[in-house]
């Protein structure tokens, strides 16, 4: 599971204007008409062509559940392309991106001039420079090790050098990672 991928993409997400089809039969048809065919799609989700055409037809309407997932996570990767470029390119220009993370925070500075790392509950506004680095990060395909790198960098620049008023040695370590969330 890729915790910061997952994360950006949901945050992407919210920026959708309509829902994503509802019923099994109704995004089976909507991969159909992206990937044209059906033997894309089978070939996809790893299921075979007559199922796909079943469930085109209707024939079949509750799919297993891991194909459920399989199905919608598809589908949502490619809803609304228009909508998702704008959101990313308005965090990446202007807007900046929010993360809420919970995980420990440890530093590292001139000896006796800091504290020991501690779990904190952080909420921080990412200028567009940062929102644009993790976006583009993850449209290459990084790591989420890589992608945690980023947000590191950012919220040491942020939060705890406060953009470069204090604390200028100061380098932080970001680790044991409870939760982290962001938001357009």
């Amino acid at each position: 599971m890729s915790m910061f991928g997952d994360g950006l993409d949901k945050a992407v997400q919210r920026a959708f204007t309509r829902s994503i089809p509802k019923s099994a039969p109704a995004q089976m048809r909507y991969l159909v008409k992206k990937l044209k065919g059906t033997k894309a799609v089978a070939d996809l989700l790893g299921i075979s062509q007559r199922t796909v055409e079943r469930y085109v037809k209707d024939e079949i309407k509750h799919p297993r559940k891991a194909l459920a997932g399989r199905l919608e996570r598809e589908v949502k990767s490619r809803w609304q392309p228009q909508i998702r470029a704008k959101a990313k390119q308005a965090a990446a220009t202007t807007g900046g991106i929010v993360i809420d993370t919970r995980a420990r925070f440890g530093y590292t500075a001139a000896p006796g001039t800091t504290d020991d790392s501690r779990l904190r509950h952080l909420t921080v506004a990412l200028p567009p420079v940062y929102a644009a680095r993790l976006f583009e990060a993850r449209d290459q395909g990084a790591s989420d090790q890589h992608l945690q790198e980023i947000a590191a960098e950012a919220l040491q620049e942020v939060y705890f050098k406060d953009g470069g008023r204090r604390a200028a040695g100061l380098l932080v370590e970001y680790t044991d990672l409870e939760h982290i969330e962001f938001d357009l």
